[in-house]
This record gives C-alpha cells, sequence and structure tokens, in this order.
C-alpha cells in the first residue's frame, strides 16, 4: 500500500517539503500572472496537480533563463526542482523549492539574483537533458519489472492509467506457490 498521497499537505501551491524525497522534473502547462497578489506567478504542471508559486528570486532565473514573456512560451518547457533547506524567509531559514536544471538553454547559466540585504549575486542554473521517451503502450503491456512500472508511472503521468492496470495484471498472477501476489 503506498501511502504518499495521504502525505500531501493541505495547501493550495506545491510546497518545499513534497520534493523533500529528491528532485522532480515537471513539464509547464500554463503560467498564470496576477501582479496584485503577494505571490504574483502561478505555474501550472502536467505532473502535479496544485501550482508552483516561485519566490522573487525564482522569477529572476526564469525570467533570465527564458524570458520575460511567459504567456506561452514557457508552455511545454521543463523545470527540475529540489527542496533547499537553507532558503530564508523573514530571517529564518524555512527551506523552499529551488531551481536546479532548466529545458531550453543551450549551456550551464548564471542568472543575476538579489541575495540577502540586497547584495547582488548569481544563481547557477544547469541545461536540462531532453525528455525521456515514454514506453508504447506495447512496452507498458509486456512489462513484468514492477519498479520500471513504478519510475514509468513518475515519469508519464498521461500513460497511469495503463501502468497501473499492467500492475493490477502482475498482481493477479499466480506466484510458484499458486497464490496471487
Amino acid at each position: 500500500m503506498d501511502i504518499s498521497e495521504t502525505l500531501a499537505p493541505k495547501s493550495d501551491q506545491l510546497d518545499a517539503v513534497e520534493l523533500a524525497a529528491g528532485p522532480r522534473t515537471f513539464t509547464v502547462k500554463r503560467v498564470a500572472v496576477n501582479a496584485a497578489a503577494e505571490q504574483p506567478v502561478s505555474i501550472f504542471f502536467e505532473e502535479f496537480d496544485r501550482p508552483w508559486r516561485p519566490g522573487r528570486n525564482q522569477r529572476r532565473v526564469l525570467a533570465f533563463c527564458w524570458g520575460k514573456s511567459q504567456n506561452d512560451a514557457y508552455v511545454g518547457r521543463r523545470v527540475t526542482l529540489f527542496y533547499d533547506p537553507d532558503v530564508m524567509y523573514g530571517g529564518r531559514k524555512v527551506g523552499g523549492a529551488r531551481i536546479s536544471h532548466l529545458s531550453h538553454i543551450d549551456g550551464p547559466m548564471q542568472a543575476p539574483v538579489l541575495e540577502s540585504q540586497g547584495r547582488p549575486g548569481v544563481y547557477p542554473v544547469d541545461p536540462l537533458p531532453d525528455a525521456p521517451t515514454p514506453p508504447s503502450e506495447a512496452a507498458i503491456a509486456c512489462a513484468a519489472d514492477k519498479d520500471q512500472l513504478r519510475e514509468w508511472h513518475r515519469q508519464f503521468p498521461t500513460l497511469r492509467e495503463s501502468i497501473l492496470a499492467r500492475v493490477a495484471e502482475i498482481d493477479a498472477q499466480p506466484t510458484e506457490d499458486g497464490a496471487s501476489e
């Protein structure tokens, strides 16, 4: 039984704690900007049901690497986020989501940001390799390795139904002693 669904915080956005298990790569589905809001940019992902609301410096990184006109330019691009326990807010270490890799950049970049007390700094971003090719329906149907199926389930949300059906088939197969798994 997987309890991960029960661990999600009651929040309307992606929280940094959801990245504590390791970096995750997301595909941008859409971007909404509300300049009057405390968190003015909401980036929605294909692979996650709540938006990421990047802080000011992470928005600076996106603008430097991908450009300031976000309307449709960001859609389909990919970002890898990680949990950084050293993120400060209000003078306290609170942890936060940070960018490590971006698609659609030619090489490593050093984005200008403002550090504490407005000191200028740079933020390193690495290029994100091309997205992995999703498995075919035939590959899913004959897969026997549940670890591989779990990885595909994580990487390719649009194939989750087929992958879960295949896992159910594997679980229903009798084992050597005649029982189902």
